[in-house]
């Protein structure tokens, strides 16, 4: 089994971040709200508009986005931790070609 994204759904594969540590001491991000980065693993084809054009989603899958702190759902699917949403929330693609 597998998950496919529908209309403008995009799913996404948080990417874990590095502890920031001092010596040999462990600083917790707890409470501080920073936007989750992550790897896009499916893409739905995209949505209609009112007046009956179709509006493709402009990520792909291996894509590297930044999700807004607020807004996306949270889901565990085969013990692992994915966010789903509609591809106009996201903030940003990474472009590490640069």
């Amino acid at each position: 089994m597998k998950l496919e994204a529908l209309f403008d759904a995009v799913i996404v594969k948080p990417i874990e971040e590095e502890e920031t540590t001092y010596g040999s001491i462990i600083v917790p991000d707890l409470g501080k709200e920073t936007n989750e980065i992550g790897e896009v693993v499916a893409v739905g084809p995209g949505k209609p508009t009112i007046t009956g054009t179709f509006i493709f989603n402009l990520l792909k899958v291996g894509d590297k986005v930044v999700l807004p702190t607020m807004g996306f759902t949270k889901l565990p699917y085969n013990g692992e931790e994915y966010y789903v949403g509609p591809e106009n929330q996201i903030l940003c693609k990474i472009n590490d070609n640069e």
